[in-house]
Formats: C-alpha cells, structure tokens, sequence
C-alpha cells in the first residue's frame, strides 16, 4: 500500500540523512524500497492529473520538508538535508508530520502564502486527512463526478421513454458504432420483438449489427430478463447485445451470460459514466490546469 505524503516525510529525511546530493527520481526509488511498493503501485496514476501517485506523494513531502528547513534544493532538480535536519533526525522523532513541521516559521510562512482561504482550509485538515493538495483535488473532482452521476441519472429517469432510447442511440454512435443518426434511429423502439428494443450497426459499412435492449429502471434486472434477451439473440440468429438500464444488475443476472453469447451489461452508473467521457448530455464548465517545476529547464548545461 503507498503511503500518505506525511508518512514519508520521516523516512524521506532519513534517506537525506548522508549528507549527499539526490535527485527526487532517487528519493522516488528510495521510498518505492522502503515500503516495498509492487511495480503496479510504483507505476499507480491519479485518473485526473495523470501524475504518478508515488512520485506526487515525494514531490509533497520533498516541498514541505524544504519549507520547514529540513533539507534545500541546490538547483539542478537536486536535493540535500541541512542543519536543522541533522538535527532533527539526531533527536530520533518516531514520526514529522504537518503538525511537527508547524514548530518552524518558516513553514506557518509558507502556509499563509496560500492566497485563496478555502485552499488554506483545505491545506489545514491535511492535519488529520493526511491528503497531499494533489489529492485534495482529485477528491474533489471524484466527488463532483458522483453527484454528477445522481444528477444524470435522475433527468433521465424524469424524461419519457422515447427520450431513453435517443440517449442510447446518441451514446452508441459517439461510441463509434452505427453509421448516422437516423439509420440508428430508426432502428431502436420499432422492433419490439421478444425483448430486443432495437438494433444499431455495429461499424459503419454495417457488416454486422448489436441488438439492444434497454430498461428505463429503479428496481434491480434479474436473470429472466437476460435469458429472454438470450432468446431473443437466438431467434435472430445473434449472438451479440447490450443490455442498458438505468438501475443495476443482479449477481443471479451477471452470471447468466453463457455459451457463446457477447453481451455487454451497462448499469445506471456506468451509463452515466459514459455520458460523461462521450459528453452527452454534459459539458465542461471549467478546466485547471496542475503545474510544477521543470528541474530541467534550471539545470546547468
């Protein structure tokens, strides 16, 4: 398990202990050593910034290790511990957190620069959160996704049934099947046949075709529901469908796909989910950007 940016701080000084020179790719190493980090942890991304989890988490801790005067940069992406450092380390502190840092002017200084007093806040429950300010972001955005998903979810169960089967029509071709709108539009709501809504191409020159079936939703789709759409397949001699509700599908219903049917199962959630990465019904209200130093751009030639 990677461990909070505080948790590093300890061991990231002691690393500096040497008095050597180090670059944050050797801290990086370091603490990927230490903890005994898998090669899928050392590699771990955050979904939004897309910065590699352990490297933000010794980017945090390097930032505020040097803000408190425990270690300095010396230019060319490099690192070193001070005095006060040594010193530290000399008293054997079972743990360096925000809390201990806070004992240094320096560091309360660098925390009120913080400009914006939510961010200040924010800054202030890492205290007991443990969260670095890259993961105080992407929780954030995390949260404003799920209440996204509600939000999706709710207008489309508030909207006729005809609405639905747009949805999923203007869902599928921004998904890359289907040949235009109106072809797929067509399609859906006219077959009613045995359990299949409708059909879509499955690529452009409609060489094959999907068979959908698609429930507007509250209570949970059972397995009957996926052996008649099963049926329904076989009667056309398919063997290819989504199936897409706004509520979820049981175990009994996930475990009924068999033989040589490809059925693809969309629940309300990922629905949404997929409304939202495609943009439909959605759209972007604001962009930030996350930036850092280019140690390279400072290094000596």
């Amino acid at each position: 398990m990677i461990p909070d940016f505080q948790t590093i701080m300890l061991p990231l000084l002691e690393f500096f202990a040497d008095g050597k020179e180090h670059s944050k790719g050797e801290a990086v190493e370091y603490i990927v050593d230490r903890f005994s980090l898998s090669e899928n942890e050392k590699n771990l991304i955050y979904p939004v910034s897309k910065a590699k989890v352990v490297y933000s988490k010794v980017h945090f801790a390097e930032t505020y290790l040097k803000n408190a005067g425990l270690i300095t940069s010396i230019g060319r992406g490099l690192f070193k511990i001070t005095n006060r450092g040594l010193t530290v380390l000399k008293d054997k502190p079972t743990k360096i957190d925000v809390s201990f840092l806070e004992q240094y002017p320096e560091f309360v200084e660098f925390k009120n620069r913080r400009r914006d007093s939510k961010i200040k806040q924010e800054i202030e429950k890492t205290t007991e959160t443990e969260l670095s300010p890259i993961e105080l972001l992407e929780k954030g955005h995390a949260k404003i996704k799920d209440d996204l998903v509600r939000d999706l979810l709710e207008q489309i169960k508030n909207r006729p049934p005809e609405f639905f089967e747009k949805l999923v029509v203007e869902l599928l071709l921004k998904m890359g099947y289907g040949g235009s709108r109106d072809d797929a539009g067509k399609a859906i709501g006219k077959t009613a046949d045995g359990g299949i809504d409708g059909v879509i191409r499955e690529d452009k020159l409609g060489l094959d075709v999907i068979y959908i079936q698609a429930k507007r939703w509250d209570n949970p789709v059972g397995s009957p529901h996926i052996h008649q759409f099963i049926g329904s397949l076989a009667n056309k001699n398919a063997n290819k469908g989504v199936f897409i509700t706004t509520s979820t599908f049981t175990e009994a219903a996930k475990n009924s796909i068999q033989g040589p049917y490809r059925i693809i199962l969309i629940d309300g959630e990922t629905l949404a989910q997929l409304m939202i990465d495609y943009n439909i019904g959605v759209f972007t209200k604001a962009t930030y950007e996350i930036k850092e130093i280019d140690t390279d751009y400072f290094s000596e030639d």
